[in-house]
């Protein structure tokens, strides 16, 4: 059973604004928040940490994200991390790298912070010696923090700081206009978006061109000189110009692969079905349509080398709102079978899992 690396997942985020600790397994955190408004408000958890074992999850990027305070976002929570100005960011980017360190620090040994190609190397050797097999043996899961949005930081030296506090990617936009174009605010470059790339190059930082539009991608491409990924995002051609520029042209997915890159796929229904209705309940959406995507990918790039998940799991959905036959992260192992299917040899099911993205770690964290 292979493991597996996933790009893209908000744990701070929901710790900091619903309590939502990931050392608890799904079943306790559905079973905590069953008659509160936060299934109604941030839908069903589909991440814990007995489902990280099951659903064999050796490392994940965890996010640094905040809310803009420029954004409408309807909440009950009085501990939503909103932000205004560039003080209550740096509080609230503070408030989830303590999470990170927490669960690194707390003597139960289930989350290890990842930094450097050592502690990559250490947190994932228990995974390649033996499956987990919960709950008699299980082990650690690896943490590399990664910022989502880096618009509320104030000096953009700032990032030296969190640098050192253990940060090595960045994806500059979410909502776009500080920087570059985003998702909410098109456009390309500024001429700060262009110092913060000189920065994050001089440190040694991965940049994550997830939320970037066509023309900020491009031009992101063109004069980073570091590790490019795309840590959560989808093949365009698939969706229809009805998914705006959120998701990646041909054209951008070539470029990565030159790079020999790594796009994560993001299982999230609206994501793979533009159209699709959560109030539907007769709009299924099933796992093939994850197939589909990976498949793409790999026939547009001439390789299994270039995809993997960037599942974006708790990102604002959950189990109400991803394809069909997914209940917990754990059933991500149901893409192995379903790979195989479509002809994917075992070494294509092991490159998508998680070689793909340890390759781009291993070169792209510092020794």
């Amino acid at each position: 059973m292979a493991f597996i690396i996933d790009a893209h997942q908000d744990m701070a985020y929901n710790y900091v604004a619903y309590r939502r600790d990931y050392r608890r397994s799904v079943s306790e955190t559905r079973k905590l928040e069953a008659n509160t408004y936060i299934p109604a408000e941030a839908d069903h958890t589909l991440l814990g940490w007995e489902e990280y074992q099951r659903g064999q999850i050796a490392l994940i990027f965890g996010t640094l994200y905040l809310v803009p305070g420029d954004q409408t976002y309807p909440t009950q929570s009085n501990t939503l991390p909103i932000y205004h100005n560039a003080d209550e960011a740096r509080k609230f980017y503070r408030m989830e790298m303590d999470y990170y360190n927490m669960l690194d620090q707390s003597g139960e040994d289930k989350f290890r912070l990842v930094r450097s190609r050592s502690e990559l190397s250490a947190v994932l050797a228990p995974w390649s010696a033996q499956p987990a097999k919960y709950p008699d043996v299980t082990h650690p899961v690896g943490l590399l923090m990664s910022i989502e949005g880096l618009e509320g930081v104030g000096k953009i030296q700032e990032i030296d700081d969190y640098w050192q506090m253990g940060v090595r990617a960045i994806g500059p936009v979410w909502s776009g206009g500080r920087f570059c174009g985003g998702t909410i605010h098109h456009g390309g470059f500024s001429d700060e978006g262009y110092e913060l790339l000189k920065i994050m190059s001089r440190i040694g930082y991965i940049l994550d061109l997830s939320h970037m539009t066509d023309l900020s991608a491009r031009q992101a491409l063109d004069v980073y000189d570091g590790t490019v990924i795309a840590s959560h995002a989808n093949a365009r051609a698939l969706l229809g110009s009805a998914s705006g520029e959120r998701h990646f042209t041909d054209e951008a997915i070539r470029s990565l692969a030159a790079r020999d890159s790594v796009m994560g796929i993001v299982p999230f229904n609206r994501f793979l079905k533009t159209e699709w209705k959560k109030e539907d309940p007769n709009d299924i959406i099933p796992m093939q349509t994850l197939v589909e995507q990976i498949d793409y990918i790999c026939q547009l790039t001439g390789s299994s080398r270039h995809v993997s998940f960037g599942t974006d799991f708790d990102g604002g959905f959950g189990y109400l709102s991803v394809p069909e036959g997914i209940n917990t992260i754990a059933d991500m192992q149901k893409m192995a079978p379903l790979l195989a299917d479509a002809g994917y040899k075992e070494e294509d099911i092991n490159n998508i899992f998680s070689n793909n993205w340890q390759r781009v770690l291993e070169s792209g964290l510092p020794v």
